[in-house]
């Protein structure tokens, strides 16, 4: 079980934006693909969106396409989350994870090859 940890989250205003970061403190990210996943109260897991370890493959949920960028800087060892146009339907508390031998599209929808998760990190869009 690798550790990951997520930060970034907050309250938003509707149309606001924020980002998330995901940091491994003990290992490097460079050999993993990453998800950010969210879970609403009473509501499935959804995968949001997906990078492989080189950056070079995404995967955006028809939710947050569009709205969402996902990228990742392997010399800081962190994989980032930008939220734009935030809506009532995006609060959740969001998740990142560890991925390996799957698509990203695998990773999201399937959760595929996964084997660590964070903490997570509590997203609030309310006027």
């Amino acid at each position: 079980q690798l550790q990951l940890v997520e930060s970034g989250g907050g309250l938003v205003q509707p149309g606001g934006s924020l980002r998330l970061s995901c940091a491994a403190s003990e290992f490097t990210l460079d050999y993993y693909a990453i998800g950010w996943f969210r879970q609403a109260p009473g509501e499935e897991r959804e995968g949001v969106s997906c990078i492989s370890s080189s950056g070079g493959s995404t995967y955006y949920a028809d939710s947050v396409k569009g709205r969402f960028t996902i990228s990742r800087d392997n010399a800081k060892n962190k994989v980032y989350l930008q939220m734009n146009s935030l809506k009532p339907k995006d609060p959740a508390v969001y998740y990142c994870a560890a991925a390996k031998l799957a698509t990203v599209q695998a990773i999201c929808t399937m959760t595929r090859g996964v084997h660590s998760w964070g903490q997570g990190t509590q997203v609030t869009v309310s006027s």
